[in-house]
């Protein structure tokens, strides 16, 4: 059943297909997109030679049927790994996606994209500074796309973004992701010149809400799988909320 929440960006589909298909595929897009979805959550980092790819986790055991670190595999490599039996067998074989290939997917359908970069370890700034040229490029050739908002729990890796975005001029928002707010984590999204502040959803109360629009900025919050919760958020100004349950618009 098609969920009726077009272009409601309030809505982000957490790692593209929440709990509906294998997180960080193209597949997971697919379903998000197909439950109308048009704002999507993902995690970006990069292989060993330099491809900017899709992974949550610094290892590869949770998602796919490989083993151990991600940060030695090169894309060709991963191109054959299965990301998708770990989540049913209707997604048997289905194999890691690449930050270009996820992009393509958003010129085709003009959806908004989250990019929350993932590093993997010591790799911080080079993952921030990759990510950003590659977001810049991409615009340069898709003038009309959304832009995307580039997320990170490492604000190493969003200063090397900011700092490659200013090197060219380039208008991309960035968040920066905590998991404990405070006056901190407030003074360093604006000192970041960061778009939004994202959260876990129990940090968030109508004066954190507050606190965090009089400083200009958006405030989102992460995962939020219950509709009674959802609704509370949204009403007391939450501008965003990142969801695994492609159904819970529908409910509210």
């Amino acid at each position: 059943m098609t969920i009726r929440i077009p272009f409601d960006l309030r809505w982000f589909a957490h790692r593209g297909g929440g709990d509906a298909a294998p997180e960080n595929t193209l597949a997971a897009f697919e379903v998000g997109f197909k439950a109308g979805f048009r704002a999507f959550e993902w995690d970006v980092k990069l292989s060993a030679d330099g491809v900017l790819w899709l992974l949550h986790d610094d290892t590869l055991d949770r998602t796919t049927d490989a083993r151990g670190p991600a940060a030695p595999w090169r894309w060709e490599n991963l191109q054959l790994v299965d990301a998708g039996s770990w989540h049913s067998a209707t997604f048997k074989g289905e194999p890691p996606a690449s930050l270009v290939q996820v992009l393509d997917f958003a010129a085709r359908h003009a959806v908004w994209l989250n990019l929350e970069i993932k590093p993997n370890p010591e790799q911080d700034a080079q993952t921030g500074e990759a990510v950003a040229r590659r977001v810049v490029q991409w615009l340069a050739d898709q003038p009309s796309a959304p832009r995307p908002l580039l997320s990170s729990f490492s604000l190493a890796a969003l200063q090397a973004a900011r700092a490659a975005l200013d090197a060219r001029q380039a208008d991309v928002p960035l968040a920066y992701l905590v998991e404990t707010y405070d006056d901190q984590a407030l003074a360093q999204a604006v000192a970041l010149g960061a778009e939004g502040l994202h959260t876990d959803w129990q940090q968030v109360t109508p004066a954190v809400v507050a606190a965090v629009h009089a400083r200009g900025l958006k405030l989102r919050a992460y995962t939020v799988n219950d509709a009674n919760q959802a609704r509370s958020l949204l009403a007391d100004g939450l501008d965003g909320l990142f969801t695994d349950r492609l159904d819970l618009p529908s409910r509210l």
